[in-house]
């Protein structure tokens, strides 16, 4: 009789493996995947550390963008203003931007409380998300060394140390854009409809948080998968018009809901012409920044740069070069020679893809930043790091690959050259900058020393057949091309104050102010409290920073003698410099008007039951108000007063109804939309003495 024997339990080898039980998978989480080499995951988490560091190292110095801060201040106090993003908690006037990044960190200060760390939080959170996702994106396709790269990369680019640092929109942009890349790159590996929609809606959320610049990336996202995605032609471009549908739908969503809403039952577009999201969209935040235009339509020429004058060279100037192009042409060179080595690949080839995305991302940003005309900022260029850190990790590797392998000789000899030109423009950069510190002396020796023997050591250890020589160089060639960037970032990362309107790292080059054509809104003014030279001074008496907590108090009895009051001068720049430490500069209808601490308290105590404590020029002036009184202010003309968001009808009103009682107007009468408000502000209105440019008006004053 013949029995059977139970089968052989399998052999726990590296052929037949039991399921994972949990423990193991939190475990993999620290030590990696099994065919990772054991060094992998220690350098993730020391390069995560690394830029956790860097981005939150000293928080309390970190002043912020007190535009956004009082926002997002107004948003903890009022659910309506928190929707719309306003700027006052009165809902009077948006900020100039949708409020995607604003309801970020609103809902930190909402659970945690308002303050500057509360605000930082997630800022810091999505910088160092941004590295992790860039390092899985990068390592799926390239493998460890090329993510490893790329994550450090993109840690240590100087502008990207900078803004991750401060509460402007930009990081939360640059993490939602590497989203929908994820997203996208997974559809083309499956040929699937559901990555390509959840890709689309990153990209539409990252619409709502700075709205055209989110779109850059989007030529590059479409040809890739129409080209390389896993299925049939008529597969892919059906899918795509699926996306293209998500796309419209969670970009737009927040826009037609609030344009649907009357003009009277919710604040002024900021930023806008005719009070719509839509005007602010394809105008101020769209041909606006592309032609430097006011209006929607658009006309050449009327920008204004803080980044230097357009043209292909922006990018190496003397404001933007030390920010972000340290590696901008070992990424060029590394695309070019990536798409060469895969170039008889099949269609659907994965490398093939990515080097596509990242590539088109690098040159799509590259140049809408180099050629725009309309308001620029050296921060914006946080959202071109992504594709020159990937860029830099997975084609240095593959050319590194070429080089050591002598395949593709044509191309494989390219890397040598590639470091060289590289360190010669980052000893280029570090010479601009010679004599400001000794990190930047160390780091010029480093990058030409380091340069010098990766270039011999890749050239002899090719020469030779040695391997090792070729890797040692390989190492000295990264520790060289870093050196400036790490540079930069460690001064963007310990300086005590930095500018948060426009924050940039390393030392000061004399430059990123531009000039200011008629017509543009200067959207990256220094705010009130800040020196001209991009380092902020106290935002008032109390030595309170933007990002504080408003004490609602002031330092001087506001029924003290005349000479607490501020006097007038020509502009907010020369002002800065030379007002008193209670002072602050508050552009008041075309003009200089100082407003004060002192003139704070006394508004506070004679606000008599109004909804809004007074009403200003400018954004700049209300918000370090509310950051000061944490009461609602109006702003009548937005950022530079331009905007046409009081009337005289609106200001009789809101006096007549008793919600506005104090208006602060300059000495010359004002200028533009304004005038024939302060006219009649001067005209009506009873004049505190103590105060030159503030005005008391009530309901008997309107006729």
């Amino acid at each position: 009789m013949t029995t059977l024997a139970p089968p052989p339990t399998p052999v726990q080898d590296g052929r037949h493996r039991a399921a994972t039980p949990p423990v193991s998978r939190v475990r993999r989480l620290f030590t990696g995947a099994p065919e990772d080499p054991r060094w992998a995951r220690p350098a993730l988490w020391a390069i995560l550390l690394l830029a956790t560091v860097l981005y939150a190292w000293n928080l309390t110095s970190v002043t912020g963008n007190s535009f956004y801060d009082a926002a997002v201040y107004s948003g903890t106090k009022s659910w309506k203003a928190f929707f719309f993003g306003a700027l006052d908690s009165g809902s009077f006037i948006t900020v100039d931007k949708p409020p995607f990044a604003l309801w970020v960190m609103g809902l930190s200060a909402r659970v945690f409380g308002y303050g500057t760390w509360q605000l930082m939080l997630p800022m810091v959170t999505v910088g160092v998300g941004s590295v992790a996702l860039l390092y899985r994106l990068v390592k799926r396709d390239f493998g460890v060394v090329a993510g490893t790269i790329a994550a450090l990369v993109l840690t240590l680019t100087p502008i990207t140390v900078a803004i991750n640092r401060d509460t402007n929109p930009d990081p939360v942009l640059v993490f939602l854009m590497l989203l929908g890349a994820a997203a996208l790159l997974k559809a083309v590996r499956t040929g699937r409809l559901v990555p390509l929609v959840w890709s689309a809606v990153a990209i539409g959320f990252a619409f709502n948080t700075k709205m055209m610049q989110a779109y850059v990336v989007l030529p590059a996202f479409f040809l890739v998968y129409l080209w390389a995605a896993n299925a049939s032609l008529g597969r892919r471009i059906r899918n795509l018009a699926v996306a293209t549908v998500a796309l419209v739908v969670s970009s737009a969503w927040w826009m037609v809901v609030v344009d649907l809403i009357p003009a009277s039952s919710r604040p002024y577009i900021g930023g806008s012409t005719d009070n719509t999201v839509w005007d602010l969209v394809i105008g101020y935040n769209g041909f606006g920044r592309i032609f430097g235009a006011s209006s929607s339509v658009g006309s050449a020429g009327n920008g204004a740069s803080f980044g230097g004058s357009s043209g292909l060279y922006r990018m190496f100037n003397d404001i933007m070069g030390g920010q972000i192009s340290w590696l901008i042409p070992f990424a060029a060179i590394a695309l070019a020679g990536g798409l060469v080595l895969r170039g008889r690949a099949p269609r659907t080839d994965a490398r093939r893809a990515a080097l596509m995305l990242w590539g088109g991302w690098f040159v799509l940003h590259f140049l809408t930043f180099s050629l725009a005309e309309g308001t620029f900022h050296p921060y914006y260029v946080t959202a071109m790091a992504p594709g020159i850190a990937a860029l830099a990790g997975a084609g240095g590797v593959m050319l590194h690959k070429a080089f050591r392998e002598g395949s593709a000789a044509k191309w494989g000899w390219v890397l040598p050259a590639a470091v060289a030109v590289s360190t010669v423009w980052a000893v280029v950069l570090l010479q601009r900058v010679s004599g400001s510190g000794t990190v930047y002396t160390v780091a010029e020796v480093v990058a030409a020393l380091g340069g010098a023997l990766a270039v011999a050591g890749l050239l002899v250890g090719r020469f030779m057949r040695r391997q090792k020589l070729m890797g040692l160089a390989a190492v000295a060639a990264a520790v060289a091309l870093l050196a400036g960037p790490a540079a930069y970032s460690v001064s963007a990362a310990t300086t005590a104050s930095t500018n948060g309107t426009n924050p940039t790292a390393g030392p000061n080059t004399g430059g990123g102010m531009g000039g200011m054509g008629g017509g543009q809104r200067p959207s990256g003014s220094a705010p009130s409290g800040t020196a001209p030279g991009g380092s902020s001074s106290s935002s008032s008496s109390s030595g309170q920073s933007m990002g504080q907590p408003p004490t609602g108090t002031g330092t001087t009895d506001a029924d003290a003698d005349s000479s607490s009051s501020s006097s007038s001068s020509s502009s907010s720049s020369s002002s800065s410099s030379s007002q008193s430490e209670s002072g602050r500069t508050a552009g008041g209808m075309g003009g200089g008007t100082q407003v004060s601490s002192a003139m704070i308290t006394y508004l506070e105590k004679h606000q008599d039951g109004a909804t809004w404590l007074v009403a200003v020029a400018t954004d700049q002036t209300a918000s370090s108000i509310i950051l000061e009184s944490g009461q609602p202010v109006i702003s009548m003309g937005g950022w530079s007063g331009s905007d046409n968001a009081m009337t005289l009808a609106k200001l009789k009103s809101l006096v007549k109804a008793g919600k506005l009682h104090y208006i602060v107007v300059s000495s010359d009468g004002g200028q533009g939309t304004n005038s024939e408000i302060a006219t009649w502000v001067k005209k009506h209105g009873t004049a505190v003495s103590a105060y030159s440019g503030l005005y008391r008006l009530d309901a008997s004053d309107v006729g």
